[in-house]
């Protein structure tokens, strides 16, 4: 992996997040499903993005994109409470290890909600290397037929086709065939959500577009920031009517 950022620089924007989220309790989304004008994160909408009540949401349908410095597969955690509480299941496929059990407690325990119900309201798979996210993705079908989750969350995509003890050749390979995938599942009755740091990084030629095309996959594409106050955003850069789900071949450069 080659990382565009040092490691302090790259966890400045999670920590900023802790820092509000402990601080601004009161007002933070990161404990209230209501929002509120003092919160911590804001929104900028785009035209043709559908009207949300919150934040802090995945989309009704389709495919989204989250992404920016620092450790934002961890900040997945924060749009599930309002998922689960509405009984909704969550189907977690894990690149970037970053799935913490005590994260999830700690928020079912700020909602005063036993951790067990959350807990069997999601299911973790871990992936380890971009070979083995590929073959989650394309288990999903299976999955879903044993545990039919409302949500899919993918962290770490393309993130770990960065990896450059893989070669150029197979990483851009099971990348196709991981789209390919994503494409599939996109005509499912499923919302998929995916959170990457991937701009963090420095790809060689070979990988450079991986995330652009990501983005050209999916139906929202929305970027965490910090301002010039210090203050965390959550900013939409592409509404459903941009959306260009293509299949592999198509996108091919």
């Amino acid at each position: 992996m080659n990382p565009a950022l040092p490691e302090n620089k790259q966890s400045e924007f999670y920590q900023r997040l802790i820092e509000y989220d402990s601080g601004n309790r009161q007002a933070s989304l990161f404990k209230n499903d209501t929002p509120s004008p003092s919160s911590a994160v804001a929104r900028i909408s785009v035209p043709g993005l559908p009207r949300r009540t919150a934040p802090w949401a995945f989309p009704e349908r389709g495919l989204a994109v989250f992404y920016g410095p620092g450790n934002v597969p961890k900040l997945s955690h924060y749009f599930l409470p309002r998922l689960l509480l509405q009984g909704k299941r969550v189907l977690f496929l894990d690149g970037a290890n970053s799935a913490d059990p005590r994260l999830l407690a700690r928020l079912a325990s700020e909602r005063k909600v036993p951790f067990e119900r959350f807990n069997h309201q999601v299911q973790i798979a871990r992936a380890f290397t971009c070979f083995q996210l590929t073959e989650l993705i394309a288990r999903v079908p299976r999955f879903l037929a044993d545990f039919p989750a409302d949500v899919l969350v993918v962290t770490a995509l393309p993130d770990l086709y960065f990896d450059e003890d893989i070669r150029d050749w197979d990483a851009r390979v099971t990348f196709e065939q991981a789209l390919g995938h994503l494409g599939r599942l996109a005509r499912q009755p499923i919302v998929l959500a995916i959170y990457s740091a991937a701009t963090t990084f420095t790809p060689g030629a070979a990988r450079k577009n991986f995330f652009a095309r990501v983005c050209r996959a999916v139906g929202e594409v929305w970027r965490f920031s910090l301002g010039e106050d210090g203050r965390p955003s959550l900013i939409c850069e592409r509404g459903p009517a941009n959306a260009c789900l293509c299949t592999p071949a198509a996108t091919a450069r």
